[in-house]
């Protein structure tokens, strides 16, 4: 069950989380794998903007993670972890997956309590 109130810090954290995955769907917008794969620029806006979901994610409270059950906290912080302590050796594969595969259900999971709570 998702938590009716949660902090306002929780909000903007949720804001920040949604504003990286609007900026990485700007990004690949138009994009296939290997067009992805063959621009460094889009590649590093990505991967930024995935450390900044990771960071946004660590700073969430405990109870509000605990009621969205559905979403892997522990692989979104991992992920932001493993791009920051690996940046010689990024999975650009796994980045894309990450973006195609994981993006998507963490925005729809967000934005519903994010809409509830507005004031």
């Amino acid at each position: 069950m998702i938590c009716d109130l949660f902090m306002e810090q929780d909000r903007l954290y949720i804001q920040h989380i949604l504003d990286a995955i609007s900026t990485i769907e700007g990004y690949i917008q138009n994009f296939d794998f290997e067009m992805f794969l063959k621009n460094k620029l889009v590649q590093d806006g990505i991967i930024r903007e995935l450390e900044i979901i990771g960071e946004a994610s660590k700073n969430l409270s405990s109870d509000f993670k605990n009621s969205l059950k559905e979403i892997s906290w522990k692989d979104v912080m991992g992920m932001r972890d493993k791009l920051i302590h690996e940046y010689f050796g990024v999975d650009l594969e796994a980045v894309w997956q990450t973006v195609q595969e994981d993006l998507p259900p963490l925005k729809n999971s967000l934005i519903k309590p994010l809409k509830n709570n507005r004031t």
